[in-house]
């Protein structure tokens, strides 16, 4: 080989070096960064976005106490009293089974005309990584026979064991938060807020929009924002649909 040829080869290989670490530090700097109310969401497994969507997942496990866990499970607790609604409890058949749920949810939440109605099933995540479901047991069916299988938190798991809140996670709202604190989000991106705003007034149906919300600032969104409720009389948690473009669950 000539002088000219290994000379020739040196500089392709230096060139070759060059552009793959450019690859590399692009492909580094394409990585976002989780807005910090996300990281709330104590009970995810993971915490990711692309800078359109943030990824949530979670395995489902509730950490409270629930009559729903196995008996050999630390967390486990026979119950006997009062659920939601002051009903006398009722045990289901079902039990916590752990899950792989990953939740995509738009970074930017915005307001969409269609309002597509909620799907049975997790339509968001609280704080603790238990998914949100609506406010019916089944296809346009009120949670009145269900509401008696609320365990002392207001959960319970459907026959796949995804334990679940359809009204308010009161572990949440008594213990690890306020009940005016956040207490998750939608699969549209808005946030959850429990049934009391941050002046102590408790929030009704009456004085929501048919979606469940309103908009006005908040602790953790000082500009305001639209935000659904959590209340005690139905729909409990969300109304007429999604105020936003819904994401999804996959399992």
């Amino acid at each position: 080989m000539t002088l000219l040829q290994k000379l020739t080869v040196c500089l392709l290989i230096i060139a070759s070096t060059n552009s793959s670490c450019k690859k590399s530090s692009t492909d580094s700097s394409s990585s976002q960064t989780v807005p910090t109310v996300y990281k709330k969401i104590y009970g995810a497994t993971s915490l990711t976005s692309d800078g359109t969507w943030i990824y949530i997942k979670t395995k489902d496990l509730p950490d409270h106490k629930s009559t729903y866990y196995p008996t050999a499970n630390s967390l486990y607790e026979n119950y006997t009293g009062k659920t939601f609604g002051g009903y006398t409890f009722s045990k289901n058949p079902n039990s916590i089974i752990e899950q792989t749920l990953t939740f995509k949810i738009p970074l930017n939440p915005a307001v969409n005309a269609s309002h597509s109605a909620t799907p049975l099933g997790p339509i968001g995540i609280a704080l603790n990584g238990v998914p949100f479901f609506n406010q019916y047991a089944g296809p346009n069916q009120p949670l009145t026979s269900e509401i008696v299988s609320f365990d002392k938190y207001y959960g319970h798991p459907q026959k796949s064991g995804m334990y679940h809140y359809h009204v308010e996670p009161l572990y949440l709202t008594t213990v690890t938060s306020t009940k005016s604190g956040l207490m998750g989000f939608l699969l549209d991106g808005f946030p959850v807020y429990g049934p009391k705003e941050e002046d102590g007034t408790t929030v009704s149906s009456n004085i929501l929009d048919v979606y469940h919300g309103h908009a006005h600032s908040t602790v953790d969104y000082p500009n305001g924002i639209y935000h659904y409720h959590l209340t005690d009389d139905a729909p409990y948690l969300n109304g007429n649909g999604f105020y936003g473009t819904a994401g999804t669950v996959t399992q």
